[in-house]
């Protein structure tokens, strides 16, 4: 039994912070799909007050101490900037080193007794919000784009209305990574 503040930190960072290697992608055969795809660049305002509009509002607030509640309420007066700021960032190809700091928690599974036993904890990563606002909006952008070129099979794709959109992206980065 594991008794010092010490040991249960090395258990956890064991546990939750595994090293991370390189994949093996030697017997995957090179093929080559050539697809030109236009669209508009340019984030809509509409686009970013939807999807701030969409997030839930009291949903814990990230490292920023932003809340959701508060961005929703200032909406209105935030929305030329925020739209400017989303646009830079995709315009220069580049993710503010603020949108990438998360807050991590560790957290008890409930009903669960035996603090030792690592598989009774579970990590929440606490999201930068302007970070999930525009992934969100490029999320959907992606998506969009591969239902309209027909990027992905029916197979992947069979009711696509009920799939997930991440599960679209993960499904489109396999595409990518394939070819």
């Amino acid at each position: 039994m594991t008794t010092t503040f010490e040991k249960k930190i090395e258990i956890l960072r064991e546990k939750f912070f595994l090293s991370s290697s390189q994949a093996n992608v030697s017997d995957i055969a090179e093929s080559f799909i050539s697809l030109t795809v236009s669209f508009n660049s340019r984030i809509t305002e509409d686009e970013v007050k939807q999807t701030i509009k969409r997030v839930k509002a009291d949903k814990a607030s990230d490292a920023s101490d932003i809340s959701n509640r508060a961005l929703q309420a200032s909406l209105a007066e935030l929305i030329s900037v925020l739209t400017s700021l989303f646009n830079a960032c995709v315009t220069h190809k580049y993710h503010s080193k603020q949108f990438k700091k998360t807050q991590t928690i560790v957290l008890h599974k409930s009903k669960k007794s035996n603090y030792i036993d690592l598989k009774t904890y579970r990590l929440i990563a606490l999201l930068n919000i302007m970070s999930k606002a525009l992934k969100s909006i490029m999320i959907k952008r992606l998506s969009d784009i591969v239902e309209t070129h027909h990027m992905l099979s029916n197979a992947q794709m069979r009711a696509r209305c009920k799939q997930f959109v991440i599960l679209t992206l993960d499904l489109l980065i396999d595409q990518v990574h394939t070819m």
